[in-house]
């Protein structure tokens, strides 16, 4: 579908479920739709630290606006609705020399630095027929091989249709066709690519494709027992299986242990030399409101993980600034948690985890790339009174690298307030 009919299918689609809206249908439409609004201060600071960086920092501050519409459906066989979502960033304090957060939209001249503020309105139009829900227009998908990226003021977005099915109990089913992105720090629209962070030795003919193909099918065996499967294709550029398994074992009241394995292969598709095999495993000890985790990740193959540009990557140790996804990376992660939900306060969160990557090839006869990466998370969100919902956290991260990459430390200070409109 290309983008001129995809677009007048929305609105067609849109017009019809206004016009089918009788006082009967009209009930469940109004009755199950809501609104909510989210105010999101975010402020933003990396230092880089290696000799002769680029940049020697990044440090912005801006206020995010984030309005969510969701209708109910019609009556009837088929049920039409529509969901829309209206989102605002505003600069607070930027400049040239610190621009390139991620935070806000720069200008197409980077020497002006930010933009004052950016925005995007973005519709999408559903249909439900008993237990499945088509959606074409604004979406945010997160399934394994393409999970949108919301870690900065405003989420990334795409544009195409999904397809989801409950209809059989404990399993879902999704399909669809993305066909272009628009990230985080951006209002506009644009074909996919391929992320390049790292050493991932990524060579494509195509720098980016308009068409992302997906399809993934969710089977949970028991309350403990999940597996799944996922196909990922970006045309031009590669093609990708992904299977996964969650158990959770109960070892005794108020303890369990959980396991999260992840394989997934990549292959290109006649544009690129994507080759690559990826393993993760990640065990999680439970006990109160201590959680004790420990991951290893393994790439092998010609090339490192390949997946869409700006989007999250599905690794057990994709985290706050790496994906240790690189050529022939191999890597741990070491993982606390703690809920003080367990002391009597409710609402206060704290983490700390610890990645070490090492193999990495990098070419040229060059020595094996080494990495590491600590992150340290505390938050706390308001549990009653008038300023209930009101979320504050801390994201501490530091970055260093034997011979490639960057050496950064980063803060991420973010007050957050959701508010039900209706």
């Amino acid at each position: 579908m290309d983008r001129n009919t995809r677009n007048l299918t929305t609105r067609l689609l849109l017009a019809g479920g206004v016009i089918s809206l009788s006082a009967p249908a009209a009930a469940d439409f109004i009755k199950d739709s809501k609104a909510n609004l989210e105010l999101r201060n975010f402020y933003f600071n990396r230092d880089y630290r290696q000799d002769n960086a680029a940049q020697s920092k990044q440090e912005e501050w801006a206020q995010g606006f984030l309005l969510r519409y969701e209708s109910g459906f019609t009556e009837g066989m088929i049920g039409v609705g529509f969901d829309a979502i209206g989102l605002l960033g505003v600069k607070l304090d930027s400049s040239p020399d610190r621009a390139g957060s991620g935070l806000l939209k720069r200008h197409s001249d980077t020497r002006k630095g930010a933009q004052d503020e950016y925005g995007e309105l973005g519709l999408t139009a559903k249909l439900r027929a008993s237990k499945s829900t088509l959606k074409l227009g604004t979406l945010l998908p997160k399934l394994p091989t393409v999970l949108a990226n919301d870690s900065r003021l405003l989420p990334q977005t795409f544009e195409g249709g999904q397809l989801t099915s409950l209809e059989f109990e404990g399993l879902t089913l999704d399909a669809g066709r993305l066909t272009q992105v628009n990230q985080r720090d951006s209002s506009d629209y644009e074909d996919m690519g391929i992320t390049r962070t790292g050493a991932k030795s990524i060579i494509t003919r195509h720098a980016t494709s308009d068409r992302f193909d997906f399809a993934s099918v969710n089977y949970k065996w028991t309350g403990n027992l999940a597996t799944g499967y996922s196909y990922g294709h970006l045309d031009n550029l590669y093609s990708q299986h992904l299977v996964n398994l969650t158990y959770v074992l109960p070892v005794t009241t108020g303890q369990s242990l959980k396991t999260d394995l992840r394989y997934a292969r990549s292959m290109d598709d006649g544009g690129s030399n994507v080759d690559n095999n990826a393993i993760g495993a990640m065990f999680t000890y439970s006990l109160g409101g201590h959680a004790f985790g420990l991951g290893y990740q393994g790439m092998s193959g010609d090339t490192g993980y390949a997946y869409i540009n700006g989007t999250d990557a599905f690794l057990v140790n994709f985290v706050q600034i790496g994906d240790f996804a690189s050529k022939d990376e191999q890597s741990w992660q070491a993982r606390y948690d703690y809920n003080f939900a367990a002391l009597g306060i409710p609402g206060l969160t704290f983490m700390t985890r610890y990645l070490s990557g090492s193999d990495i090839d990098l070419g040229n006869n060059r020595p094996e790339g080494k990495e590491w990466e600590r992150d340290t998370d505390i938050g706390y969100v308001v549990q009653s009174g008038p300023l209930k919902n009101v979320g504050v956290k801390w994201r501490n991260a530091t970055v260093r690298s034997s011979n490639f990459g960057s050496d950064l430390d980063e803060n991420r200070l973010i007050v957050s307030y959701s508010l039900p409109i209706w």
